[in-house]
Order: structure tokens, then sequence, then C-alpha cells
């Protein structure tokens, strides 16, 4: 037994220590039981690893927000590990993680299957609605809700037991941690790289995914060089869950067949893994008090031109606080004679000053709903109450908010903002079934 640092993950073997790698990975709000049910016919030809995303299946609870965030943890497990080289299958945000591997360390990768998968996971607006939800009402709403997004009507009806299953799996996922892989899946657009991926790729989808469906698995294959698609029939999102034993086989005939060998550019010559290192099945350790520190950003170059545009930044920032559809409305409407105003509160509200790192986005949101009580600017309010939990403020949080300017900037003023602020917030947080 071993416990699981902050940059690892937890994780199980299975199969032959001596064989190749193969390792399978989760959905969002699943855990590496997943697999179950492809991991006895899998392991006969391969050392099965299966690994839980933070905070999932009893992981311990270190939140990671970005795609590349959990792949560095995979590989860093690995590392640990000595594995060098593996095939690799991921369900939809294991998938991401996959397509991660491929573009960003295709010398680890010997074969790659995507299932449930997609280039880019619906809009950015969806997940981060979904953290909204979650952050005020708990994972119950998204737990009683999974088995409609993961499985078709027949199979759910059919097997009580297994839909009970995914509803607890969800259930007692950490929320923080789920709120975070919204936040990865989110930000997680890889449309115009897809040509760089370079491994023996399959793409498997059923043939009912409402979520990731054969269309995305489409755009996938049309953008992998050489991708193959399988498409199951009578399944829908969890496929590996709903059809085990077509998965199965076209797991085993893929990394069959199209396992590529490692090869090393500066010599010419086919790579031999390391020595593997025996495995010991890592347990989760007690959730930390505190999360986990965020890990500085990389050093950028200088700029040679002297001050860069803030522009760039300051339409990202508006986009993560304020909402894709918000963004592209104020756009879409700007004219000649309104277009230099978009511009100028993109450049210097959002690029020179949300973007500045003296203050967090939770404490900027609360500067932000004060200033607009004490203007009454109740159009504005509305939209950055939105924004504000988006950022993190719960909805009594806003309620303390707006009954500290009722002090400061008038009671009528902050009559008025709770009527808008309570609108909001129940559109915002109340659960779609």
């Amino acid at each position: 037994m071993s416990e699981t640092p902050p940059n690892t993950l937890q994780y199980r073997f299975d199969g032959p220590e001596e064989a190749p790698v193969l390792i399978l990975g989760p959905s969002l709000g699943t855990t590496w039981h997943m697999w179950d049910r492809q991991v006895p016919e899998l392991a006969k030809q391969w050392r099965v690893f299966r690994f839980d995303l933070p905070g999932h299946g009893g992981a311990p609870a270190y939140p990671a927000g970005a795609v590349g965030d959990l792949t560095a943890r995979l590989l860093a497990t690995l590392d640990g590990l000595g594995v060098q080289r593996f095939g690799y299958a991921g369900c939809a945000l294991g998938g991401a993680v996959g397509i991660e591997l491929a573009l960003r360390h295709p010398e680890r990768l010997a074969s790659l299957a995507l299932i449930a998968a997609s280039p880019r996971f619906g809009t950015a607006d969806e997940f981060r609605q979904r953290g909204v939800i979650v952050r005020t009402n708990g994972l119950d709403p998204i737990a009683r809700t999974s088995p409609d997004r993961w499985f078709t009507g027949g199979f759910a009806a059919a097997q009580p037991a297994i839909t009970e299953w995914a509803v607890q799996m969800v259930r007692t996922t950490d929320p923080g941690c789920y709120i975070a892989a919204c936040e990865a899946l989110a930000s997680f657009d890889v449309r115009g790289e897809l040509a760089r991926v370079g491994v023996p790729t399959l793409v498997l989808v059923g043939s009912d995914d409402q979520v990731t469906g054969p269309a995305e698995a489409r755009t996938l294959v049309a953008g992998i060089p050489d991708a193959r698609l399988a498409v199951v029939p009578g399944a829908s999102h969890l496929v590996p869950v709903e059809q085990p034993g077509a998965v199965t086989d076209l797991l085993v005939r893929h990394f069959s067949t199209a396992w590529q060998p490692g090869f090393d550019s500066t010599t010419g010559m086919t790579a031999i893994q390391a020595a593997p290192v025996k495995p010991v099945l890592a347990a989760a350790p007690p959730q930390p008090a505190q999360p986990i520190a965020e890990i500085a950003p990389a050093a950028v170059e200088p700029q040679i031109m002297g001050r860069p545009d803030p522009y760039d930044a300051g339409i990202k920032v508006r986009r993560e606080v304020l909402g894709d559809a918000h963004v592209d409305r104020a756009l879409g409407q700007a004219d000649e004679f309104s277009g230099d105003f978009q511009e100028f509160i993109t450049r210097y509200a959002w690029g020179e000053v949300w973007d500045r790192p003296g203050l967090d986005r939770r404490t900027r949101s609360c500067i932000t709903l004060t200033a607009l009580v004490a203007g009454g600017h109740l159009d504005e309010l509305a939209f950055h109450t939105r924004a504000a939990l988006r950022n993190g403020l719960t909805p009594a949080e806003i309620k303390e908010v707006l009954l500290h300017a009722a002090v400061y900037c008038g009671v009528p003023a902050a009559n008025s903002a709770f009527k808008v602020a309570q609108q909001v917030i129940r559109e915002e947080t109340t659960p779609t079934e």
C-alpha cells in the first residue's frame, strides 16, 4: 500500500507484470470500475492500468482544472512506476486526456482509442453552468440525472442495479473536484490540432449517445489522420458499461493490430521500454484540510516590442466570467457606432482591470455587485450576478453582499437589486430534470 501524492493519481494494475501496459481512462463522475467488464479479457494480453480522477472513487481530493494537469499527473504516476510507453483508451474526459497525450507526448503513446470523446465537449457555458448547480445544490441533482445522460432508456429500465450504481458513483464524488473537472472540459478545445495526432487511433461511439455522439466522433475521424470509426448500436454515452462485449472486442482488435513501436529519432533505433517496477495499489490518504496550492505558471519570455495588447487577455477573461453566449450577443449587436465601445471595455475593463493578479475573481465580483447596486445599474447587475455564481460565489454569499450594500448604498437600491438577483439565482441554480 502507498499514499497518493498531490501530483499523481490513484491507480491499480491487472494482468501479467511482463506484458505491455494498456491504460484505461475514466469519464467524469465515474471510477475505474466502469471498466470492470473489459479487464478480464484485456488482462490476458496487457498489463491493464486503471486510474481514478481526483476526488472520484475515494481518490484524494486535489482538484485539477485543466486536461493538461490531469495528463501531467498521469505521466508522473507512470514515471514513478517505470512505465515509459503504453497504449491508452479513454472515455469522454478520459478521452480528452488521450488526445492530450497524443498531441503533447506522442513518444509515450503506442496506440490510442477514444470512446465517447470529442475535440470540444459542448460549450464552455454548459460546463460552467453545471459547476454553478453543483456549488449551490451539491452533486445530488447531477447524480439523479446521470443515467439519462449515460444509458439508453431500455438499458436503464432493465438494469436497475447498474443504474443505481451510476447514481451512487456520482453522488460520492468530491464536489470541488467535480467542478474543477467541469472547468477542464470547459476549456478543452483541440479542433485545430487534430491533424497532429500521429498515433494509430480508434474512435468508438454509441449510436444513441446524446452527449458526444456520432457527429462528434466523425469530427475526430475527419481530423485525425488514418483514424478508424466504430459505432456501437444500442448504446449511449457510457458505452463500455452498456455494451461491454462489443467494446471489449473492438479494443482487443485495435490494440492487437495497431501498436506502434517506440522510435528514437536521434539514433534511428526502436526504443526499448525500461524494466517495469512492480506496482502497488495506491490507497487514498485522508482528504487534506486545505486544497493544494496552485502551480505557478511558467515564466513568459519578455516582449521585445513592449507591452502586449490586453485585448486578447480581455476577451478571454470576459468570456470566462460572463459566458460565451453573453459575449457573442454583445459583440454580434455591435455596429459601426458601438463597436469601438465594445473594443474599449474588452481591452480596459477586462484586459486591464479584471485580469490584474491583485484580487481574485470572487473578490472582484463582490466589488462589482456593490458598485452596480450603488449606481442603480440593474441590467448589468443581472448578468454580473450570473458572473458571480460562475466565479464561485454562492447564493448565500451574494445575499450578504447585497445586505452589506443596503447599509452603504441605500435600502431602495438594495431592494431593487434583491429582486433582480433573486430571479437570476433561481434561473441559474434550479437543476434541469
